[in-house]
């Protein structure tokens, strides 16, 4: 099921019933899983690990050589889970040899058109990326986060699990998990109460999360007093506890 008009490196390996379009290009070092579809003048760039059930839409190009001034040609890795979608022009670059080698997107996310996904960065499962939404370099994001269309993220910055990026946001700081920023240059807007409700959270669960929302971010506590708050109450919250660890290791500093 490959096009006579794809070229396909006889290094790479492709999986059971994968398709490939017309004018794609599979380089050498490059593993697709089975059921892959490979739209019209796609660019697939080793070394690269593909899973089963993705699909690239037209002019994706993933794989390819980060876009670092330090990059000096060292060998680095793309890794891509399950049934994920990537629209129209959808870049993800391969990591760097200063970065730990390797970007990773994990599984069902959906990248809609002229996504970039830099070098280094790992993105979690169930994610939406809305269109022209960015990451730099390093950047972290982890499951079921919405980043809104034209959103950018710093690089080393990291995105916890449910939070919503709303559209052209800036992020320069960590966001922590549940969260909602919005404005220019992102700021904290409350919790994502709906996306919640959506996957399942009950109305205890929500407001514990929006407890620690308050602490954090309405008390005008300083952080260290804020953060004593949060482990006092992490005992009864499993999301209250997660909250407190994502900060806890927030290298890059806290978006507050």
């Amino acid at each position: 099921m490959i096009h006579p008009s794809a070229i396909v490196d006889p290094g790479a390996r492709l999986g059971r019933d994968v398709e490939i379009g017309p004018y794609a290009v599979i380089g050498a070092e490059v593993e697709i899983g089975d059921g892959c579809v490979i739209g019209p003048h796609c660019t697939i760039s080793g070394p690269t690990r593909i899973g089963r059930g993705n699909r690239f839409h037209s002019h994706a190009a993933v794989g390819g050589d980060p876009q670092d001034k330090k990059f000096a040609g060292e060998r680095t890795e793309l890794v891509i889970g399950d049934d994920n979608a990537f629209r129209e022009f959808v870049t993800v670059n391969r990591g760097t040899g200063t970065g730990g080698g390797l970007t990773k997107i994990g599984d069902r996310n959906l990248f809609l058109a002229y996504v970039h996904i830099a070098h280094d960065c790992i993105v979690g499962n169930d994610t939406v990326f809305s269109n022209n939404a960015t990451l730099a370099g390093h950047v972290t994001v982890g499951d079921w986060v919405i980043m809104s269309g034209f959103a950018g993220v710093h690089q080393f910055c990291r995105i916890g699990e449910h939070a919503f990026i709303g559209m052209g946001c800036l992020v320069n700081g960590d966001v922590p998990p549940y969260l909602m920023v919005a404005d220019k240059y992102a700021e904290p807007r409350g919790i994502n109460a709906e996306g919640l409700k959506r996957r399942g959270f009950d109305a205890e669960r929500i407001a514990a999360i929006k407890r620690a929302y308050r602490a954090v971010y309405m008390s005008g506590k300083p952080l260290a007093e804020a953060k004593q708050e949060l482990a006092e109450s992490a005992g009864q919250s499993d999301d209250v506890r997660r909250m407190l660890e994502f900060i806890e290791r927030s290298e890059r500093g806290l978006l507050r």
